[in-house]
């Protein structure tokens, strides 16, 4: 995919330094109790290393980093900055692939005149991410369009990086120690196959261009033509959302961002069957016209033909509701608690996926994400650690929550305040 074979791509990861995990659950630890931290210095350097590796290697190791970036926000402050441009870069950017390999592909793909489809055709891509790079040009209409390029080999190269960096899950745990790094480079795995072809992302997109249609404040670019590694959709001309990320814009702006995805989250379901399910900034734009945001990107996602499954709503609404009796009933009835384990732990564990369920308008901040993250993460509460492990849900399910949780951390990001609660009445059936 980038030219590295498979050995020369495990060896890079290799490089990264083991002993890096020790330092890092220690150094977490000491700041949580008090003590001293490691020097920025170190902190950096580690930061530098482990995510350089990640960017140049593209596919799963890329991929991965971009998972784990959604979640910074909950890194400790005291050891936040060191981590957060190295993180912000995977959401968005990678090395491009040679112009010669990217007409190949487009060759293999659109046929030997493809350039015949297009008026104009920009060999310099404009984004590059983790499966392929997208190119600005003008199709044979006088459209603007977006043409999404695989990079050569991606499939299997995912599959490699995936599987080598199961091996290696203890380096991204010391710095996400809440997080099972172990089963979120399993789950990725098994959709890698789905990501990797564009005629599957064709469909699900043209699934949410038509039940978002009429959406206002969203816009899903059209399908113009696909196939199984080149998609072409209409331009949509704007900003990533990151650039609103950590309170930039104005509030009624950052709130109505926030609104529109909370919105789209749980209408999607319900309207489209399908559940977007790669929740980073880098897949919502702030439309240059103002009217609002586009969503782009719809490689990962999860099949819910009919909504969002009832147990789930039932212990979204439960947490809300601080019932704990009622959910220590259900879990175990559906077999997701631990013999021995109490669901007062588990409402404790969880309560903060609640929070905003629990008033009228809640108000998403680092703080507020920073807290759960101490809360949750902490390597040294041993209860919180078990009651994490106490807690088994099917892979779908685990997706879905998995979801909820990555753009809760965005949203905490934007600064935004959102009346989560009545949007989730309105388009979850059985919530209320």
């Amino acid at each position: 995919m980038d030219g590295v074979p498979r050995f020369g791509r495990s060896a890079r990861l290799a490089s990264l330094p083991l002993s890096f995990a020790g330092r890092a659950v220690g150094d977490w630890g000491r700041t949580l109790v008090g003590a001293e931290a490691d020097s920025a210095q170190t902190l950096a350097r580690n930061a530098d290393q482990l995510f350089a590796v990640l960017g140049t290697l593209k596919g799963g190791a890329m991929k991965l980093g971009q998972a784990l970036s959604v979640y910074e926000a909950m890194i400790p402050t005291e050891i936040a900055g060191p981590y957060r441009e190295a993180l912000a870069k995977l959401q968005t950017s990678s090395p491009p692939m040679p112009t010669a390999d990217m007409h190949r592909m487009l060759a293999e793909q659109l046929g030997r005149g493809w350039r015949a489809h297009f008026r104009e055709f920009a060999d310099e891509p404009t984004a590059a991410a983790s499966v392929g790079q997208v190119h600005r040009a003008t199709w044979k209409d006088g459209r603007e369009v977006a043409v999404k390029i695989q990079y050569p080999g991606a499939d299997l190269a995912l599959d490699a990086d995936l599987r080598t960096l199961e091996r290696f899950s203890r380096l991204f745990a010391a710095i996400f120690p809440a997080l099972d790094a172990r089963a979120l480079i399993r789950e990725l795995r098994a959709r890698t196959m789905e990501e990797v072809d564009y005629r599957m992302e064709a469909d699900r997109q043209r699934a949410f261009a038509a039940g978002f249609a009429d959406w206002p404040g969203l816009r899903v670019p059209r399908v113009i033509a696909s196939a199984p590694k080149v998609l072409v959709s209409e331009w949509l001309d704007g900003a990533p959302l990151r650039e609103s990320l950590g309170g930039k814009g104005s509030v009624a702006d950052r709130d109505r961002y926030g609104t529109t995805i909370v919105e789209t989250m749980f209408a999607s379901p319900t309207r489209v069957g399908l559940l977007h399910a790669d929740p980073h900034p880098g897949n919502f734009l702030v439309l240059a016209d103002g009217s609002g945001l586009g969503m782009i990107d719809f490689g990962a996602a999860a099949t819910l033909p009919d909504g969002i499954p009832p147990v789930l709503v039932a212990i979204l609404r439960l947490t809300a509701d601080r019932d704990a009796e009622a959910l220590d009933a259900l879990l175990r009835a559906e077999g997701f608690l631990a013999p021995g384990a109490e669901a007062a732990d588990v409402l404790r564990w969880v309560g903060a996926l609640g929070d905003p369920l629990r008033e009228e308008s809640f108000h998403f901040t680092e703080e507020w994400i920073a807290r759960q993250g101490a809360r949750v993460a902490n390597p040294t509460n041993r209860a919180y650690r078990e009651t994490g492990r106490a807690l088994s849900f099917p892979p779908e399910y685990a997706l879905v929550m998995r979801v909820l949780s990555g753009w809760m951390n965005i949203l905490a990001q934007l600064d935004c305040t959102v009346a989560a609660r009545g949007l989730v009445e309105r388009w979850v059936p059985g919530f209320r």
